[in-house]
């Protein structure tokens, strides 16, 4: 029988590609219609057929204090009543960028863009010019993005020139990317050997969240900041998803790793779409007007965006805020872990979590030794999409959300706080 969800997927698949205006939101391999959202509220989506959904998925994370936030609502009201674009100066982003750089000392000066993907673009050409280097080194598993030169998975060997993950993306923009393994030092320091003096910037997920949840130990972070600082070259961290997430200043604050630059987004905006990049006075000054790499953009620092950041901001740099967010993460693990072990036929998964994000991973002994947690993509065992379609089917069932896919991470945010005695009912019903 054809449902509401049946209906606007086939219409949507006639004037959208997929049907879809970003592939994360599609339903591939489930054998499911997307649910189309009416509306959401506090820690629930309610779709098209007035059905609500525990929501975990919070927009891929930026919802940090859920949905309709009502201080984040009414200053987004009130921004509109002034206006909602100008294409001049305004003073918005100029509190917002103060406000930051206040309570983050290791950055100077920041620029204001509208999406993740913008920012690392960004960020990029700014490293190229102030290095007057062409090449860049990434990882397997970090995603920054869907500018081509970040669009490589590795290629043969240690590193070197890596092969495209995009049709359309051709050997021009990628003849310039480095691939290596995430914590590997012995392969970074080979790729230095061979290349150390053309490497404008190594870039990477602090805490990788965009393949699975892929924590990285804090001495490989220390061996990037050294081997780049060695060669001359700039570190850049993308913190889109973990800044202002796992902490106000992020992994560099958690860390103690300080980058050259780093870009963020997600939470910065408070839904809106926004992304920024920031450093040091010395290598954001490279940026026009005053510095010779251009970077411009007719909505960047939309008025309405910066007004929800600041609010979202000023709420999560309170004293206990980051204290309470980590209470109802452990609170959602343990009722994960409660669940799992209640319902084996989902083979029992781990559950990796790091602050208010996680991350559900079968057996990790599939490779014949346990990783625990896993750190590269080669640490995914084989039946990670297979074990979880019928976890998310009976999820969908119980109106529970997850992004639907199995290597996106949930994000746990400060509206779930209320709600998890629902969750558990919800669990509870699964059989």
């Amino acid at each position: 029988m054809s449902s509401i969800h049946d209906e606007l997927f086939l219409r949507a698949k006639q004037a959208i590609p997929g049907g879809v205006n970003s592939p994360v939101r599609s339903f591939k391999g489930l054998d499911l219609s997307p649910r189309f959202i009416n509306r959401a509220k506090g820690a629930y989506l309610i779709d098209e057929e007035e059905k609500n959904y525990f929501d975990f998925c919070m927009s891929f994370g930026p919802l940090i204090l859920g949905h309709q936030h009502p201080e984040i609502k009414k200053s987004i009201l009130e921004a509109v009543d002034m206006g909602w674009s100008y294409g001049a100066c305004e003073k918005y982003s100029l509190h917002l960028a103060e406000f930051i750089l206040k309570r983050i000392p290791f950055i100077d000066q920041i620029r204001f863009v509208n999406s993740g993907t913008e920012a690392v673009m960004t960020a990029l050409r700014i490293a190229k010019g102030f290095t007057k280097r062409e090449k860049i080194l990434k990882f397997e598993g970090c995603y920054h993005g869907h500018l081509d030169s970040m669009l490589i998975k590795s290629g043969s060997g240690l590193a070197g020139e890596g092969e495209s993950t995009s049709a359309g993306v051709g050997l021009a923009s990628t003849q310039h990317t480095l691939v290596a393994s995430l914590n590997d030092e012995a392969a970074v320091q080979r790729i230095f050997e061979m290349h150390g003096h053309q490497i404008a910037a190594v870039i990477l997920e602090p805490l990788p969240a965009n393949y699975g949840l892929l924590k990285q130990n804090v001495s490989f972070l220390k061996f990037l900041r050294e081997i780049t600082q060695k060669n001359q070259s700039l570190l850049i961290f993308d913190e889109v998803i973990s800044g202002f997430r796992i902490g106000f200043g992020g992994m560099a604050e958690r860390t103690g790793v300080i980058p050259d630059i780093v870009t963020y987004g997600k939470v910065i905006g408070a839904g809106m779409p926004v992304g920024a990049v920031a450093g040091k006075k010395n290598i954001m000054q490279m940026l026009a007007p005053v510095g010779p790499v251009y970077q411009a953009g007719t909505l960047s620092a939309n008025p309405v965006a910066m007004c929800a950041g600041l609010k979202q901001l000023e709420i999560l740099s309170e004293p206990s805020f980051y204290q309470k967010l980590e209470l109802v993460s452990q609170k959602v693990e343990n009722i994960w872990k409660h669940f799992f072990s209640k319902n084996p036929q989902f083979s029992n998964p781990h559950i990796v979590r790091e602050g208010s994000l996680f991350w559900f991973t079968p057996s990790l002994s599939d490779m014949g030794k346990m990783i625990d947690p896993p750190q590269t993509i080669d640490h995914f065992p084989n039946n990670l999409m297979t074990c979880f379609y019928p976890l998310f089917h009976s999820l969908l069932g119980a109106g529970i959300y997850l992004a639907p896919n199995a290597y996106e991470v949930g994000f746990v945010s400060l509206a779930h706080e209320t709600e998890l005695e629902e969750l558990t009912k919800r669990l509870e019903s699964i059989k």
